[in-house]
């Protein structure tokens, strides 16, 4: 039995997974806790990858591992390896200036066709502009920049400072692959090449860059290493595939072909589809990033989506399962009630001031029962506004993946078959981040990419009722009026 591995470095933990490569099933896993912050030192990120080995049993027997991490973080390195000072992670926005200061410089139209993107603060570059201002002398000792799963992978190859890695900062060492170099914004995904003007705009100065790597090639192998009482975690000699970007390896994960949109419900949401080909939105909803097959993945994110079923759940006094029970008990439309879901100002659209608004209350529509239904259909409408906005770059959607915990409500469910207009399916729950990975390292290893099966937790049937987008349309219309 062949047994490959699979590592998710999340903003909160990391997963391990260790599946049997014929047929994908799952061996043994693990996790462990990360710290919480905008700004975490990488060591905690080793440190938690070990502690999440050790709870999956280690990684003896195992041919292959790959790496998969949280986009955008940036961990700068001087000469000698050191990492400089803690990574800025995707959700830290004190960025944010240098975002517009490098659209001033350089225009949205053409970083969008440079780098498939226009910068946020979630993008390294924004993060590197940001140091190079605010910390100069940290900026000049920058030597190389990498992401949370360049680094780890390097690691467990047996490289960093002299203190950390017995093979030491051979930064040249460093390897990548396109879908996380494609949220630098320093990095062409159409091209396939570094843009160094760009990486030199935001740091001040040009430095070593991990080598990109196709979804097929290799990084090299690990170096031993041992736990604190001696005991081998990581053999040596295990195959190190080249990684890939958290969405990325969830597409992976759940085997996502054209045709399929996965839609995630977590802190925030995402939308994301496989296409053939690359796509660059001046307008900066889009995100134009690759996918981790050798194709593209462009990418919708919302900053509001499961925290406003948590909320109005608080509000009413219920559970996530009273919630749902509760808007099943209303109308599609929720009898003119609509939610615009922005507590936390919002993303898509770019509203970040913005703060949410409860529309159309009347005597008959103002009651639990509606506003449980109005939270769940305005979380949906705000996915369901990703959903058209990657149709514009192109994407031809036949399927809708929908993931994440509150998935798996069932009414969310229904609703979610009501605000979509295309088939929508809910896988059953697992750790896809970490099992993309998975299926890298069996793709390193054999040279094909494994094909293991999808499991369904339901299918509901199609049941589109337009009144629910029309009625959020004319309310977005009302707050776009009023901020102008």
């Amino acid at each position: 039995m062949t047994l490959v591995a699979g590592i998710d470095s999340s903003t909160q933990s990391c997963k391990v997974v260790v599946r049997e490569l014929e047929t994908g099933a799952l061996v043994r896993s693990g996790r462990a806790a990360h710290p919480e912050g905008t700004e975490v030192d990488p060591a905690a990120w080793w440190d938690a990858l070990l502690s999440a080995v050790a709870d999956a049993g280690g990684l003896e027997g195992v041919a292959a591992v790959s790496v998969a991490g949280q986009q955008h973080g940036m961990v700068v390195l001087d000469a000698q390896g050191r990492v400089i000072r803690p990574a800025l992670l995707w959700n830290d926005t004190r960025s944010a200036a240098a975002a517009r200061e490098l659209i001033t410089e350089f225009g949205a139209g053409a970083l969008a066709r440079r780098t498939g993107s226009v910068p946020v603060a979630s993008f390294t570059a924004t993060k590197l502009r940001w140091l190079r201002d605010a910390e100069p002398e940290a900026a000049a000792r920058v030597a190389a920049v990498a992401l949370p799963h360049d680094w780890l992978s390097w690691r467990l190859r047996g490289f960093g400072s002299r203190e950390d890695g017995p093979l030491g900062p051979e930064l040249d060492a460093l390897a990548t692959d396109r879908s996380d170099a494609s949220g630098t914004s320093y990095w062409n995904p159409g091209t396939g090449d570094y843009d160094r003007e760009l990486l030199a705009a935001a740091l001040g100065h040009d430095a070593v860059l991990p080598r990109v790597l196709g979804p097929a090639e290799t990084a090299g192998e690990t170096a031993e290493v041992r736990d604190a009482s001696g005991t081998v975690l990581v053999p040596a000699g295990i195959l190190v595939a080249a990684g890939a970007g958290d969405n990325a390896g969830a597409a992976l994960g759940l085997g996502a072909a054209e045709g399929d949109v996965v839609v995630s419900i977590g802190t925030s949401g995402t939308v994301f589809a496989v296409t053939g080909e690359p796509s660059a939105d001046e307008s900066g909803t889009v995100a134009g990033f690759a996918d981790a097959s050798g194709a593209f993945l462009p990418l919708v994110a919302t900053l509001n989506a499961a925290r406003i079923l948590d909320a109005t759940a608080a509000l009413l006094g219920v559970d996530h399962d009273g919630l749902g029970r509760l808007a099943l008990a209303a109308p599609a439309g929720a009898g003119g009630l609509v939610l615009q879901p922005y507590f936390e100002g919002e993303r898509t659209p770019n509203l970040p001031e913005a703060t949410a608004t409860l529309f159309g209350m009347t005597l008959a529509s103002t009651t639990r029962e509606g506003l449980a239904r109005a939270a769940i259909e305005g979380l949906l409408c705000g996915l369901a506004d990703g959903l058209d906005a990657v149709r514009r770059v192109g994407v031809a959607p036949r399927r809708i993946l929908l993931i994440g915990g509150a998935a798996l409500n069932p009414a969310v469910q229904a609703i979610a078959a009501q605000v979509f207009d295309v088939p929508v399916s809910i896988p059953t729950p697992g750790e896809y981040v970490a099992d993309g990975a998975a299926v890298q390292a069996g793709w390193a290893l054999s040279g094909s990419r494994p094909a293991w099966p999808l499991s369904l937790a339901a299918s509901p049937a199609p049941d589109h009722r337009a009144v629910i987008r029309q009625q959020y349309a004319a309310r977005q219309a009302v707050l776009a009026t009023a901020l102008v």
